[in-house]
């Protein structure tokens, strides 16, 4: 009798951590059991997805509608009946983006699965963010290559008219050849001067940022955050392995290669057959190598050569403005890096991107 009342104490204490922990998280929790009856939830759940109290006992499928996303009900089922965690971003019919985390609860004595515990994190800011920072680094870097290109069309036009000029020969202007030699002049400090701009601290800074170790798991991520829309629109397949994970370099501009490539991947996908998208890391010859391989439209071989040029673009028939390839190929060779492609039309493209990785990394 003495040691069941223990029992009994302990259970209590351990309900009782239990119904603290779910009354002062402050995420978004459910505990679903094994047949989808709702056995708590938390009061920021409550908030969040309008739950009352009297729906605690009710079984899910009543009250999905409250959490606007469609697939949970098929989500918490594969949960149950695999054992293993689900974790995905998801948007909700109110547009609102969130990760959410299914668990399985185990009975570790019966060794399966009895219901789940969902956990839901607004990331509905965090997305938005992406996306504003990958539009705002597109346009800075077309406005500098713009202004880089085009600054140099007026100037030669300049100097070819004063050419002209100086051929110029009429009475009464006898101080107009040493006039024009200090336009000249002028010209060729201002031309040596934005020569030095765009070609000597223009390479220098364009691409920089500071550099850090990174891990291209966490990137990836929010990459596929940026682009959910539009996995989710095209029911694009996105698969990977990787070897390689740990790289030293610049967040924004690893951020800038992955996005591209697997935008690339989706935008020009086939017509006829759902997206699929792998990709893969690997060393070699002191490189790490991310390959990301589509069953896409393809590209022409004549095109090979010119896709990583600027304003080319594969086809006219999507959107876009010709410069995502052309970023990349310079922000992989501002780094030492390359990038080369392998394509067959009507299949599908290979891009394989070489990043430089650490003495210390390639010897380990």
């Amino acid at each position: 009798m003495h040691k069941n009342n223990e029992n009994i104490i302990a259970l209590t204490g351990l309900n009782e951590e239990l119904e603290n922990y779910f009354q002062n998280t402050i995420i978004p929790q459910l505990f679903v059991d094994a047949n989808l009856i709702l056995r708590k939830f938390t009061p920021p759940a409550m908030r969040q997805f309008k739950l009352k109290k009297e729906y605690v006992g009710r079984s899910l499928t009543e009250i999905k509608e409250n959490f606007r996303f469609p697939t949970i009900i098929d989500n918490i089922n594969m949960v149950i009946a695999t054992g293993e965690i689900l974790e995905k971003e998801i948007q909700t019919t109110d547009l609102r983006w969130y990760q959410m985390n299914i668990l399985p609860y185990l009975l570790r004595k019966e060794n399966k699965t009895n219901g789940v515990i969902i956990t839901f994190v607004d990331i509905t800011s965090r997305i938005k963010d992406l996306k504003e920072q990958e539009k705002l680094i597109a346009e800075h870097e077309l406005l500098l290559d713009t202004i880089a290109h085009d600054i140099k069309n007026p100037l030669t036009a300049l100097a070819i008219g004063i050419g002209l000029l100086k051929k110029v020969q009429e009475k009464g202007m006898e101080r107009f050849p040493s006039l024009l030699e200090n336009v000249e002049s002028s010209l060729t400090k201002m031309k040596m001067i934005i020569n030095d701009l765009v070609q000597s601290r223009w390479h220098e800074h364009r691409y920089q940022a500071e550099e850090e170790i990174l891990d291209l798991q966490n990137i990836l991520e929010d990459v596929k955050l940026t682009l959910a829309p539009q996995i989710n629109e095209s029911n694009a397949s996105i698969t990977q392995h990787i070897s390689v994970s740990e790289i030293t370099f610049a967040r924004r501009k690893l951020r800038s290669i992955i996005y591209n490539l697997v935008n690339n991947a989706i935008k020009y996908r086939a017509p006829d057959r759902l997206p699929e998208i792998h990709i893969e890391t690997y060393s070699e010859n002191g490189f790490m190598v991310i390959s990301i391989a589509d069953n896409g439209i393809g590209i022409d071989r004549e095109k090979l050569r010119t896709i990583f040029e600027k304003f080319q673009r594969i086809t006219t028939s999507v959107e876009g403005n010709g410069v995502g390839l052309y970023l990349v190929k310079q922000i992989l060779e501002t780094s030492g890096g390359k990038i080369i492609v392998d394509s067959m039309p009507g299949k599908g493209s290979t891009f394989k991107a070489f990043l430089k990785l650490d003495v210390s990394i390639c010897s380990e």
